[in-house]
């Protein structure tokens, strides 16, 4: 099973179509020699693209998987990073956080791609993305630091997390090229993003928004309410009639359907359950099964 690659916007960077995401890698307690292999499986698999983001793991993530990457010479040219900031942890590897907050500010955008670069032993990253919308935003400030950022070389592309449509048309009428993505939280368990206007902007703007937790972050396979068992239903139902897929391929199917080419980011560090859940990307949902899903999530039938 071989993940496709596409465009992640016109003149944006080229991504796998599902992505590696890395949010939990120190629960999955790998040795650099299990991670290094993890990566490799990855790359074979044709998942190309690592998403990571500057506070994820209490601010060691990004040092974990710079280490695999230092532990062979040219892997890094083999991947895209990803990578996020814009938000402060109180955390004892920053002493100086006393309350968990947002930062946009010039400073903290250039220190933290910086510190990121370090931490990643490289000397670019693929996309930049701000992590949550800062209601203190400076839009001339963060578009004059992605400026000097891509005028450095150390940031190929830019993007944000989590923004609305609002929100991201503020940030784009600064800039004096494109934001290439939106990476925003969808699953056929938080379907907002597809009738907020989040999705339909992308559309507009030709570009693939990013969906995080699109299993729900296990919520899918584990919760009890009405929604999750009425979805859980109609995702074994569908499977069924695809031939026995099972229920992550089938859920990440529906979010693959859709013409906006939506990138989901995968969470498990288990190599066979990636296996199964990237062959995903060779299912084809009709559109009745597609609604049918839709509607077991809505818990009603279209207008």
């Amino acid at each position: 099973m071989i993940v496709p690659q596409i465009d992640l916007a016109p003149g944006g960077p080229m991504v796998s179509r599902m992505v590696m995401g890395l949010w939990r890698l120190v629960s999955w307690q790998l040795t650099g020699q299990e991670l290094l292999h993890l990566v490799h499986t990855c790359l074979d698999m044709g998942m190309t693209t690592f998403d990571l983001a500057d506070i994820y793991g209490d601010y060691t993530c990004e040092e974990l998987f710079g280490r695999a990457l230092e532990r062979e010479a040219g892997l890094r040219h083999r991947l895209q990073l990803v990578t996020k900031c814009g938000v402060k942890l109180v955390s004892s590897q920053r002493p100086g956080h006393q309350l968990k907050h947002y930062d946009t500010s010039y400073a903290h955008i250039i220190t933290s791609a910086d510190q990121s670069l370090a931490m990643l032993h490289t000397d670019r990253l693929d996309l930049l993305l701000i992590h949550r919308p800062d209601p203190l935003m400076d839009p001339d400030e963060v578009a004059r630091a992605f400026h000097d950022l891509w005028q450095s070389g150390k940031v190929l592309h830019f993007g944000v997390s989590n923004f609305a449509p609002a929100q991201f048309d503020l940030l784009a009428s600064r800039l004096d090229f494109p934001l290439v993505t939106n990476q925003v939280e969808l699953s056929v368990l938080h379907m907002d993003a597809l009738h907020d206007g989040t999705v339909d902007q992308c559309l507009r703007l030709g570009l693939s928004p990013m969906a995080w937790s699109p299993l729900g972050g296990g919520r899918l396979f584990d919760a009890d309410g009405p929604r999750a068992v009425r979805v859980r239903e109609a995702l074994a139902e569908v499977g069924e009639e695809l031939g026995g897929a099972s229920l992550d391929q089938v859920a990440l199917a529906w979010i693959l359907r859709h013409p906006a080419h939506i990138v989901p980011i995968l969470g498990s560090g288990k190599i066979e359950r990636l296996r199964r859940e990237a062959a995903a990307t060779n299912l084809t949902l009709s559109r009745q099964q597609w609604f049918a899903i839709w509607t077991a999530s809505a818990g009603h039938a279209v207008p």
